[in-house]
């Protein structure tokens, strides 16, 4: 993988909107805590592909890791949005199948960075 900048991994993008998406369908919630650690869920995926992406080398991996680890937190968050009712069934299975979708790309680009050393 030639890597130029993390703006250009369509991971980020994907998870940038994917974070775009969690505020949209979290914004009428009366369920502040659930609401605010779904946020910060939803942002800490692009975020931390962003820093890995820029300190690069053996970090990089260490922070998809840690994207895919709250990629996996956010999905858990919105089974549990959806039994509260703060997400609707048909918003929760969007935000789960776009987190798998992350998920798979997230360990595949991870998976090319250790076959390049």
């Amino acid at each position: 993988m030639v890597y130029q900048s993390f703006e250009n991994l369509d991971v980020w993008k994907r998870a940038c909107q994917l974070a775009v998406r969690v505020y949209e369908l979290t914004r009428e919630s009366r369920e502040s805590v659930l609401r605010n650690q779904m946020r910060r869920a939803a942002v800490s995926i692009p975020s931390n592909i962003a820093e890995g992406a820029e300190r690069g080398g053996k970090d990089f991996a260490r922070f998809l890791r840690t994207a895919s680890g709250s990629a996996a937190e956010l999905r858990t968050q919105c089974y549990i949005a959806a039994k509260v009712g703060a997400l609707t069934g048909e918003q929760m299975s969007e935000l789960v199948g776009e987190l798998r979708e992350i998920s798979k790309m997230l360990t595949g680009l991870a998976r090319s960075l250790n076959t390049e050393h």
